[in-house]
């Protein structure tokens, strides 16, 4: 009798090179994973997920633009944008209106308050995002800065 296989789980012990170190990619999303914690902390008070700030930025970024195209800078599906939105809508962070070129579609713009809260967040995250790489030497955090706009393309 032939028994299905499960991959194991990952513990600790096996996120190890053959020399014992972590691994490149191990290390690289636990420290994603730890940016991502600081964020989600970083931006209780404003009552704001990092999806949502996301959004907030391209609102900024773009101007007034429809739904679709938002879910598509965000690259999530079309549900998920509209969700983002309504929660953004329900904050006062922004708001949908009818688009002026077809009275059918409908866009989303960032508010004044929207624009407030992002340069509020702005401010206040560039201190906390300086403390994150705080343990780098400038040589350091400028090498790793290139790597990561290398590895993004």
């Amino acid at each position: 009798m032939v028994q299905d296989r499960v991959a194991p789980q990952r513990g600790p012990a096996d996120r190890r090179d053959a020399g014992g170190e972590e691994t490149l990619p191990e290390a690289f999303w636990a420290v994603a994973r730890r940016l991502r914690e600081t964020s989600q902390e970083f931006l209780a008070p404003w009552d704001i997920t990092p999806g949502q700030l996301r959004a907030l930025r391209v609102l900024r970024r773009k101007g007034p633009i429809r739904l679709s195209a938002l879910s598509e800078q965000l690259h999530i599906a079309p549900r998920s944008a509209t969700e983002v939105t309504d929660a953004l809508e329900a904050s006062g962070l922004a708001e949908r209106r009818r688009d002026p070129g077809d009275r059918r579609a409908t866009l989303v713009e960032l508010t004044e308050h929207g624009a407030d809260v992002l340069e509020a967040i702005r401010a206040a995250r560039g201190t906390e995002a300086e403390r994150a790489f705080d343990g780098l030497s400038e040589a350091d955090k400028a090498q790793l800065a290139r790597i990561l706009r290398e590895l993004r393309g």
